[in-house]
């Protein structure tokens, strides 16, 4: 009963000796062939593995880079944040109200008089932090300016005397200091 399927097939007389050579060498070229192709398969594997690490490994490296941004961006509005705190000015509810825009919005901030001219004469800026403003000097305003230019909502420039042109038709007229808009 050990004998294989051929031998039965040879004894019975349904086959002869070069059918099952035949039969034999086929199967010999068959397992030569899939050797062969095996390491072709092997290869086209290795490629196909390769290239799924080379996209995972391009697909983390751009995650990466979206998270060094977003931590610099923190990291910058945590700067903007604490030069604000720590450089605003004192802000006094009974005093006058200076009119500004934001995002074509009028928005008021009560403020000493004082401080009104020389939000005028560009020496003090206002800044927005969260949903509040604040009076901080223009050095400051300048410097969150640069790290993020829509903090600074006022930053007068300070004009000099020796800027107004020649032409100007009312350069001998004065402003009064007590003129309100």
């Amino acid at each position: 009963m050990a004998n294989s399927l051929q031998d039965q097939l040879l004894k019975a007389g349904i086959i002869n000796k070069q059918k099952a050579g035949k039969v034999n060498a086929e199967k010999r070229k068959k397992i030569k062939q899939s050797r062969q192709t095996k390491t072709n398969d092997v290869d086209e594997n290795k490629q196909a593995v390769q290239q799924t690490q080379s996209a995972k490994a391009e697909k983390d490296r751009q995650l990466n880079q979206q998270r060094q941004q977003q931590l610099e961006q923190k990291a910058i509005h945590a700067q903007i944040r604490q030069l604000i705190i720590s450089n605003r000015q004192p802000q006094d509810d009974s005093e006058s109200a200076y009119n500004f825009s934001d995002n074509n919005i009028v928005k008021k901030i009560h403020i000493a008089a004082s401080l009104r001219g020389q939000i005028s004469e560009g020496q003090l800026a206002i800044v927005k932090l969260d949903e509040k403003y604040e009076v901080v000097p223009a050095i400051v305003a300048r410097k969150i300016s640069e790290r993020n230019k829509n903090f600074v909502i006022v930053l007068n420039e300070s004009s000099n005397s020796s800027d107004i042109s020649e032409n100007d038709t009312y350069a001998d007229y004065q402003i009064p200091d007590d003129l309100m808009w």
